[in-house]
């Protein structure tokens, strides 16, 4: 199977390492021409265009920046989709938008799977991290075998726009939970609890999360650098408020969330690292969130392994398709 992969940034990158890792014939492109040598050195091929990739391959993968990016690289693609030919989307993106860009591949007789990454740049970069597929059974199974190389548990979510449906809303809960974290630091801070000891205390106790046990080692070494800038959580919190307004879901801590994070960005810059909403808190207390014996960057320490496919509670594995 040849593989095109376009998006060769944080989590993209990563990605596409995983599938050069095991050795699945792999070429690449990107805006960034570095990124490209960096791939080529390790045996990656290239491409020109985006049109010459999907001509050129069987699969073609994208992990792009915003829904807008994704619509220019299919305009780009579109005419070279045909019988045989698969489309993945792994960016995040918007659940309608994935659903009328997979009516276009379809139309052209190829076929699309909605398939975004959750779990942290450390977790991309060795094949641990979790994916979402949404498309159809059939399709879910050809393609089973490629995202097992790229992440550790596969979810199939259902049909096209359920996984990005899904993505957001973990992308809420993550930034949900990351000011709790900042508000719960900065509040046994100022009460003068040792800032180790309550990293401990969080972390073994009924309030402990995925996000502290990562997201708060950054915090409190001071690098702040999680790979995720306030641009794009912003974009996945304004996905996901969308959602509940089309669904006439009343959200109240949705619209707190999004005021906050807008706000980080107006003091800290567009592409400031989420993790500096904490500096919000520092600057309003004039105390100082930082300990000493944590990381500046996030590495798993979980060997890597081969994926899976993961079934939600009460669903039983369906029979193979044989396809």
């Amino acid at each position: 199977m040849k593989v095109g992969f376009i998006g060769l940034g944080n989590v993209g990158g990563k990605l596409a390492g995983s599938l050069l890792r095991n050795d699945i014939q792999l070429s690449v492109l990107d805006k960034k021409p570095e990124l490209v040598s960096q791939f080529a050195a390790r045996g990656a091929g290239t491409a020109g265009t985006a049109a010459d990739l999907m001509r050129d391959s069987d699969v073609v993968i994208t992990c792009l920046p915003s829904p807008a990016a994704s619509a220019a690289v299919m305009d780009e693609m579109l005419a070279q989709v045909g019988p045989g030919k698969t489309w993945l989307e792994m960016s995040t993106t918007d659940d309608t938008e994935i659903r009328r860009l997979a009516g276009l591949v379809e139309q052209k007789g190829g076929s699309a799977v909605d398939c975004p990454v959750s779990g942290g740049c450390h977790r991309a970069d060795t094949g641990n991290i979790s994916i979402f597929a949404g498309c159809d059974r059939a399709t879910f199974e050809r393609v089973l075998p490629l995202l097992t190389r790229m992440g550790r548990r596969v979810l199939h979510t259902g049909p096209i726009g359920t996984a990005s449906t899904l993505k957001v809303m973990t992308n809420y809960l993550a930034t949900a939970n990351l000011l709790t974290c900042c508000e719960a630091l900065a509040t046994m801070k100022a009460a003068g609890m040792d800032l180790a000891t309550t990293y401990e205390a969080m972390k073994i106790s009924s309030g402990t999360s995925f996000v502290h046990e990562t997201e708060s080692q950054l915090i409190l070494n001071g690098s702040r650098d999680v790979s995720f800038t306030m641009d794009l959580i912003l974009k996945d919190l304004g996905l996901f408020q969308a959602i509940a307004r089309r669904n006439d879901v009343p959200l109240e801590l949705s619209p707190m969330v999004i005021d906050i994070m807008k706000d980080g960005q107006a003091r800290y810059g567009e592409r400031a690292n989420t993790d500096d909403i904490i500096r919000r808190l520092e600057e309003a207390t004039g105390l100082s969130i930082l300990a000493d014996g944590f990381p500046a960057e996030l590495v798993d320490d979980e060997p890597e392994e081969p994926g899976y496919e993961v079934f939600p509670p009460g669903r039983t594995p369906p029979a193979a398709t044989g396809n």
